[in-house]
This record gives C-alpha cells, sequence and structure tokens, in this order.
C-alpha cells in the first residue's frame, strides 16, 4: 500500500504540475470549454501512459545505448513547442467555434507528451524510482495508477480554463490570453534548450 502511495504521489506532482501539455488544456479549456477539450486531455493521457509503460518494458535501455535518440526527440519537442506557441499568438481570438478552429485532437495530445521532455523525465524517473527491476505487474500497477491522476490532472487545467472563458468572451481579450500562453510555451521551449548550452 505504501509503493501505491508513493505512485500516486508521484503521478500528481509530475501531471499537475505546469507544462507544455498542461498549457494546451488551459488554453483549450478558455477558447471551446471543457467538453470539447476531453479530447486533448485523453490523448495527453493514454500518450504519456504508452510511453511510461514501454520505458519500464526496455525503452530506457535503447535511449542508454543511443543517447543521441534523447536529442532528437528533446529538439523535436522545442520545435513542436515553438510552432505551438506561434499558431496561439497568430490566433484571432474569435470565440466561437467555426470549421477552422477545433479544440486539440486526440492524436494532437498523444504527440505533445511524446515530444515533451517532462514527459520523457517523469517516465525515466518514475521508473527507476519504482519499477527498476522492470517487473511487469508493478510496471501495469504504476501504468494504472498514472491513468487515473494524469487524466484528472490534465483535465483540471482544462476545467480551470472554463473559468476564464467568460473573462475571455470578447476577441481581443482572448488574443491577450492566446498570447500570453504562447509566451508560455516559449518559455518552456527556452528552459528545456538552456541546460543543452553549457
Amino acid at each position: 500500500m505504501n509503493l501505491m502511495m508513493s505512485m500516486a504521489a508521484f503521478a500528481l506532482v509530475a501531471s499537475i504540475t505546469p507544462g507544455p501539455v498542461n498549457i494546451v488544456a488551459l488554453s483549450s479549456g478558455a477558447r471551446f470549454g471543457f467538453r470539447a477539450s476531453q479530447r486533448h486531455v485523453a490523448g495527453a493521457t493514454l500518450g504519456f501512459v504508452l510511453l511510461l509503460v514501454l520505458m519500464g518494458l526496455g525503452l530506457h535501455e535503447v535511449l542508454q545505448r543511443w543517447p543521441a535518440l534523447t536529442q532528437v526527440v528533446q529538439w523535436a519537442g522545442v520545435a513542436f513547442l515553438l510552432y505551438m506557441a506561434y499558431k496561439l499568438a497568430a490566433d484571432n481570438g474569435q470565440v466561437q467555434a467555426s470549421e477552422s478552429a477545433q479544440s486539440p485532437s486526440m492524436l494532437y495530445g498523444a504527440i505533445m507528451q511524446w515530444l515533451n521532455p517532462k514527459a520523457w523525465l517523469a517516465c525515466v524517473a518514475g521508473m527507476g524510482a519504482f519499477v527498476a527491476d522492470g517487473e511487469a505487474r508493478l510496471v501495469w500497477q504504476f501504468a494504472a495508477i498514472y491513468l487515473v491522476i494524469c487524466y484528472v490532472s490534465v483535465g483540471c487545467w482544462a476545467y480551470a480554463g472554463t473559468f476564464l472563458r467568460g473573462f475571455l468572451s470578447n476577441p481581443a481579450g482572448m488574443r491577450l490570453f492566446n498570447r500570453a500562453m504562447a509566451l508560455l510555451l516559449v518559455v518552456s521551449a527556452v528552459c528545456l534548450v538552456l541546460p543543452e548550452m553549457h
């Protein structure tokens, strides 16, 4: 029971703290509402849990053999964050849904996790701490706990975004909010690059 509580605490801290996936969930909740944001929430959760399971079943050994793969993922993640920041900054702020404006998809949420260095670090650290011997039962137990906690955590960010919706009912307010979210994504990208510069 203590191990499960420790796993749950780790999952909560790693999932609910600010990061690119949660920033997009907040932005999606503010722009499209909670219900429409569930695709992103589900995709981000399933994408992360798949990565966690693969890491537990041996992907970390592949990364140790070919450390350049980790850098490729990191730089792809930075590029993806900058692309998302550009899309948010360029948004016209029109709140009403249209054919061209759709909430982030399930696939988008999953890809975000796979290109999110924070997710890779959480997987490596979590599996190292709780499933160092690679025991399959513990891998699946940790994944099940993470599935619930990650879904609720990312969902909380989308839900928080819906509270901002009333304040962002005009295009100027939404543009300002979108640009603030874009700036946060750029800051996230810069924080990922800075350690590489030293």
